[in-house]
């Protein structure tokens, strides 16, 4: 005599399963879609010195392409020749930020605690880009409306946000 062993397994439409054939197998597990780093030439940066106080530059990236994407949780901002770039608020600005399509999410910069700071450095121009791989846009002290010169010490710089009061909040409490 033979035994039959019956393995109960779920119905799966042939277009569900082709699909999880197909996925990636972090998507595979998951069931869920994640979206890919935005292109530089899908992202839209602005950046201007906050009204009434040159040490604060308020940046913001906008998705301007047609599917959402994902940017580096913290943005890359660097200042003229200097080494080295603005350091997260608060620290450990590991990961990833979701925008979605038309979507815009802004952070806050903060240049100097002090602009009267002997040791502080002056440059014509920061960077900003919204990941770490990208080049990223430069703005002139003049475009920031700064005058002349971006004065900087000891730069910090705020999470991605998804209101510009969200990014002044932060920085003021980070």
């Amino acid at each position: 005599m033979r035994i039959r062993a019956v393995i109960a397994v779920p119905a799966v439409s042939a277009a569900a399963a082709a699909l999880l054939l197909t996925a990636p197998p972090s998507q595979a597990a998951t069931g869920h879609a994640r979206p890919a780093r935005c292109a530089e030439k899908a992202l839209s940066l602005r950046a201007k010195a906050a009204p009434g106080d040159p040490a604060v530059v308020r940046v913001r990236v906008t998705n301007i392409g047609a599917g959402a994407c994902v940017v580096d949780r913290v943005p890359t901002v660097t200042f003229g020749d200097l080494d080295g770039a603005a350091l997260p608020v608060p620290a450990g600005g590991g990961g990833t930020y979701r925008l979605g399509a038309g979507k815009t999410a802004y952070a806050a910069v903060r240049t100097i605690v002090d602009p009267a700071d002997p040791e502080a450095r002056r440059v014509d121009a920061i960077t900003v880009a919204a990941s770490a791989s990208q080049w990223g846009r430069a703005f002139t002290a003049p475009q920031l409306g700064t005058g002349s010169e971006v004065r900087v010490w000891e730069p910090v710089t705020t999470w991605w946000q998804p209101t510009a009061a969200a990014a002044d909040r932060a920085l003021r409490h980070g």
